[in-house]
């Protein structure tokens, strides 16, 4: 399918944006030509969007979206600490005094600013959602739903810095809580609320039964984690729930469950609609993009040349695995009119020189992290003419993710990895990404097959604790043994601001 673009007169002055402190050229543009599009977002133009229920509680489940898809908190804390997802320091840009080198090799302290960012971003909505519920205004459903949505926000601190405080009272402080204690007030909320939740599928940017099951599972899935006991017939029952509902199915186009269209996706059990008019706050294309990518897609803003994947990460999709190419940007890029585009700036040792070409080898991570090196982050596809807020709603939980969830909760509780119903369900999606099925497993390639599934959807950390292979060493990280890493420390600021309130987690 091609597209044509006309260009008149387009002159962008290439300009400092974000953690960039380079005055990048001028770059002018003025031809008309098809252009056979490489990314599977090029090729959409228009704003798909649908209206949230006039129900009140839009304020809450909107503060879901804080961090989940931008920079510097949440996100880029889940994904560069693993070894799915890197920022390079490239000379005098992304160095940000250290702190993604830090998260990347497991050496974090407590004033990392983006550990306050997601402390602050995750406790907006559940105090939000803590107003709405003590007014008494809303109906059982509404109330059901507010539930849940703090309960994931309570999970999300949870699983990040174990110790938290569960305030549920507008203006009253509680003591701070064990992981343990955490873990069963999440639980019990769910299963509290999950009688007055809607049946079937969700409303659109809200949650119903079948999500509220979703997310059990996850818990249930990472329970020995979270309190030493393992729960893995609790997650197979709980993802039974969503699967038998019968509500949500396979999308055959895996790139399409991400794409700047993807509103009401098959695949959705509990989404965040991000819109670049009406729900800003995703900021892949910027964060992943070389500056003269703002060429290939008329980007109203120039990209900040910061995320890219690892090597080996990126090597561990087959060659014939449609996953990959929906997954990742690379190889030579050109503007919307088919010729290379060009970084003027580029490194000295590069072989490509000047025309960009995003490679899958990395150089190094420090100090001279070369600018056009790395696969690029692009499985929440990017269109023509896309803002810096992109369209593409972020899927929380979806059917495939609890596929995966099942089918290694019935691998661990019978311990057999090769177990028919893992095989199968696994099969399910080895098939519509277009590779051979599996006649056997182990952990260590059911762990790489939820990697080449779930990318860029911020469970790489969680699965690489529970899988024990977050002290493993990968590209420019050493092994460690610290199990106290597992979890993140609470930030220095919220410790100050609490007058003795939070306590620091152990080893840190």
């Amino acid at each position: 399918m091609k597209y044509t673009v006309r260009i008149l007169a387009l002159a962008l002055t290439l300009f400092t944006v974000g953690a960039c402190t380079d005055l990048e050229e001028e770059i002018k543009d003025g031809f008309t030509e098809d252009f056979d599009p490489q990314n599977p977002g090029v090729g959409v133009t228009n704003n798909v969007n649908k209206a949230q229920p006039n129900d009140g509680i839009a304020s809450a489940f909107n503060g879901l979206r804080n961090g989940a898809a931008w920079h510097g908190s949440y996100f880029s804390v889940q994904e560069i600490s693993s070894d799915e997802a890197v920022i390079t320091q490239k000379g005098g840009d992304w160095f940000d005094g250290g702190i993604w080198l830090d998260m990347h090799r497991h050496e974090w302290t407590s004033v990392h600013s983006a550990l306050n960012n997601i402390w602050n971003d995750t406790y907006g909505p559940i105090n939000e959602a803590n107003r709405l519920i003590a007014t008494g205004d809303f109906a059982a459903p509404q109330v059901a739903m507010l539930r849940t949505a703090r309960a994931f926000m309570f999970w999300r601190l949870m699983d990040t810095f174990g110790r938290i405080k569960l305030n549920t009272t507008p203006g009253v402080d509680v003591p701070q809580s064990t992981r343990q204690e955490a873990f069963d007030f999440i639980e019990a909320e769910l299963l509290a609320a999950i009688p007055d939740l809607p049946d079937g599928r969700q409303e659109y940017g809200r949650v119903s039964k079948p999500g509220a099951y979703a997310f059990l599972t996850r818990l249930y899935l990472n329970a020995e984690v979270y309190t030493g006991t393992p729960r893995w017939q609790d997650a197979i029952d709980a993802a039974d729930e969503v699967i038998n509902s019968g509500a949500y199915s396979l999308t055959d186009d895996f790139g399409a469950v991400f794409a700047p269209d993807n509103v009401d996706d098959p695949e959705h059990i509990w989404i965040l609609p991000f819109d670049e008019s009406t729900a800003g706050g995703m900021n892949f294309s910027q964060m992943t993009l070389h500056y003269p990518s703002q060429l290939t897609y008329r980007l109203s803003e120039q990209p900040w040349n910061g995320y890219s994947t690892l090597e080996a990460f990126f090597n561990a999709y087959d060659a014939t695995d449609e996953r990959r190419d929906a997954s990742f940007l690379y190889g030579p890029q050109y503007d919307v009119n088919g010729a290379p585009i060009l970084d003027l700036a580029f490194d000295p040792a590069d072989p490509d020189g000047a025309p960009i070409n995003y490679t899958p080898f990395v150089n190094e991570l420090a100090p001279n992290g070369s600018r056009q090196a790395g696969a690029r982050l692009a499985k929440f596809s990017f269109k023509i003419k896309g803002r810096n807020d992109m369209d593409n709603d972020y899927p929380l939980f979806r059917l495939g993710g609890v596929l995966l969830d099942k089918a290694e909760a019935v691998a661990r509780l019978n311990g057999n990895w090769s177990h028919p119903t893992t095989l199968m369900l696994v099969n399910q999606l080895r098939t519509r990404a277009g590779v051979p099925v599996y006649t056997s497993l182990d952990a260590t390639e059911f762990l790489a097959e939820r990697g080449r599934e779930l990318f860029q959807e911020s469970q790489r950390r969680i699965d690489l604790i529970r899988f024990d292979r977050w002290g493993s060493a990968w590209w420019e990280k050493d092994a460690h043994s610290d199990d106290y890493k597992k979890i993140f420390p609470i930030p220095f600021d919220q410790i100050n601001a609490a007058n003795g309130t939070l306590t620091q987690n152990p080893g840190y």
